[in-house]
């Protein structure tokens, strides 16, 4: 056969190679958890502030970026063969191969120490205790957990909900009633946020051997429950930072609207339990957070 019809492909160039070594780290960082981290950070630091300081504030940033670069990256080392087994994990830079575990987990360990100890040094001691209650809560009580009990994606809602205690702690050095009743809030939305990606990844949960709710409820009733059951119980508890003097009627006003149009999402996934229904809910909750936490911003008090 001639040689010429069958070319040999040229290597890859350097700079592709950079290029997706870089990509490779974005993406052993979990962007997505890190994109809420922060968001819920800054709108409760913002909250927090009567005087606005923002040498804290970046220091503030900085030091959770940090802390949630690493737990992402070390979660990924510690579920490296459960993802090989997910399609919708498969590609990550552990299990698909273009990453060594080793060089995840120095990441994912200089991260965590530097973000503690940045925290510690430069914003506060109860934003560093925070942060590292964060760190434990997920790589060693939720991870662990999702291997043995459904209510693993519960007690996981509490380290997710801690990075908007860290923006409050970071300001007023101290949680209060403010400060918890923005976690509730982020706690609450979690569950059906969660729950509707776990619909729709069933099976790939199922293959990898989580015990999802999902995967031991097939016929989704108490899914369906829980699904409703944490979206109203939404409706009020978002209202608490007019209540609390922290925002102000137009804030208020948003709240209510969004809340019905997440409840809308989840009853009609809760009546219709398909993948379809599940990724509307998804959606919603996506777009709920945000512009949640974006009226709050606007409307302070």
């Amino acid at each position: 056969m001639n040689s010429a019809a069958n070319p040999t492909l040229p290597d890859p160039s350097p700079s592709f190679e950079w290029r997706q070594l870089l990509r490779d780290f974005y993406d052993l960082t979990k962007p997505g958890i890190g994109f809420y981290s922060l968001l819920t950070t800054a709108t409760s630091f913002w909250l927090a502030s009567k005087t606005f300081d923002l040498t804290l504030f970046i220091h503030t940033m900085i030091a959770t970026a940090l802390v949630t670069c690493g737990g992402g990256a070390l979660n990924q080392v510690l579920e490296m063969d459960v993802d090989a087994m997910m399609r919708r994990t498969e590609n990550r830079p552990l299990p698909s191969g273009r990453m060594r575990q080793l060089t995840g987990l120095i990441f994912g360990i200089l991260c965590s120490i530097a973000g503690a100890i940045y925290m510690a040094e430069f914003v506060g001691p109860l934003p560093a205790i925070l942060a590292t209650a964060t760190l434990i809560g997920y790589l060693f009580i939720y991870t662990p957990l999702k291997k043995k009990t459904h209510l693993a994606t519960l007690i996981g809602a509490f380290p997710g909900a801690f990075p908007i205690l860290i923006g409050w702690a970071a300001v007023r050095n101290e949680i209060g009633i403010g400060g918890w009743s923005l976690f509730a809030i982020l706690f609450l939305w979690q569950i059906p946020h969660f729950l509707a990606i776990a619909w729709m990844y069933r099976k790939d949960y199922a293959r990898a051997g989580f015990p999802m709710l999902t995967v031991i409820d097939p016929e989704g009733t108490r899914v369906a429950f829980q699904v409703l059951s944490y979206t109203l119980a939404l409706i009020p508890v978002s209202f608490m930072p007019t209540l609390l003097h922290l925002t102000g009627p137009v804030y208020f006003a948003g709240a209510i609207l969004l809340g019905i149009g997440f409840a809308i999402a989840a009853i009609r996934t809760a009546m219709l339990r398909t993948n379809t229904s599940a990724k509307q809910l998804l959606f919603a909750s996506i777009i709920y957070l945000p512009v949640l936490l974006a009226l709050m911003v606007i409307d302070k008090a």
